[in-house]
């Protein structure tokens, strides 16, 4: 155990000497502030780029979704273009796909935008709340969110990677000593009780915590979209209640008594957990009612006043 205990701490403290050599190195032959910063953010904005793209084409491929035609659906087809061309947008690919949940999925790869429908949604929403939630889907696509929304994450997780680089030689020697002394002692299980172990422990928190914050930033970003996106589809339909009642429908069609398990935005079950509310990329139901009710209270007023 003295052995494996001396191998472990000779591999990390290595590790450590490794990491700290990079980070002297990167340090001397650093360029000034602004142009390590334009530099390390177009290199991410590039890699954010491009998974998005690649990750929008593999998941559309695995969804198993089939075009419609305007001959099987012309009256879908009508809706999609006049709601387009309120938007200002080419009019996107409509594709039919089965989800574990009625569901609507904005996707913008490489080429022309794409939205796909489930089938059940023609079952079970309306005229008014179809073309609401058509709407909704197609402000993504008007705002780009996804592409947005990836590239700002691929910024942060920069950010991060770049913090913990210049944290691992600490990191490093920290976890030699620890898991090399428990071993010498013939306790490899204890090495979170020795100082180095804590300070090991500490520092795992703490970019735990920074990593916390930087996704709770981004999921709260991405809740203000959906926002938008109702908004926007309430602003070109003037029908707000009509997409609080599909938002409705398909939330209660997601819930396990349903018989359906959920998948993507209106399929999440709503947890009372301010933890999940905090990562949750959506807001809740209620919340995107709420909002809709106002809008349409507020449009109720501004047609009276006239």
């Amino acid at each position: 155990m003295i052995v494996v205990g001396a191998v472990v701490l000779a591999f990390y403290l290595s590790l450590s000497a490794l990491s700290a050599f990079a980070v002297v190195t990167l340090w001397r032959l650093r360029p000034d502030p602004v142009t390590a910063a334009v530099v390390a953010v177009a290199v991410a904005v590039v890699l954010g780029y491009l998974s998005f793209r690649f990750g929008t084409v593999r998941l559309l491929s695995q969804l198993d979704a089939r075009d419609m035609s305007p001959a099987e659906s012309p009256s879908v087809h009508r809706l999609r273009d006049r709601l387009a061309e309120r938007m200002d947008l080419d009019p996107p690919t409509l594709k039919l796909a089965r989800f574990s949940a009625p569901n609507a999925l904005a996707l913008d790869p490489m080429g022309r935008d794409v939205v796909v429908l489930d089938a059940a949604l023609f079952r079970l929403l309306d005229t008014d709340e179809f073309e609401a939630l058509l709407a909704h889907e197609l402000a993504h696509l008007e705002r780009k969110d996804g592409l947005v929304q990836s590239l700002v994450a691929s910024v942060l997780q920069t950010v991060v990677g770049v913090g913990y680089l210049f944290v691992s030689p600490v990191t490093f020697l920290t976890t030699g000593v620890a898991l090399g002394s428990a071993w010498m002692r013939g306790q490899p299980g204890s090495w979170h009780e020795t100082l180095a172990g804590r300070i090991r422990l500490r520092l795992d928190e703490f970019v735990g915590l920074f990593g916390f914050g930087l996704t709770v930033f981004v999921r709260s970003q991405s809740r203000k979209r959906e926002f938008a996106a109702d908004a926007r589809a309430a602003e070109v339909t003037g029908k707000p209640m009509a997409l609080a009642s599909a938002l409705r429908k398909l939330e209660r069609a997601a819930r396990p008594g349903f018989g359906l398990s959920p998948l993507w935005v209106y399929g999440e079950v709503e947890v009372e957990d301010p933890v999940s509310d905090l990562l949750s990329t959506h807001p809740s139901t209620d919340e995107r009612v709420e909002r809709l009710a106002a809008m349409a209270d507020e449009s109720m007023t501004r047609i009276e006043v006239r």
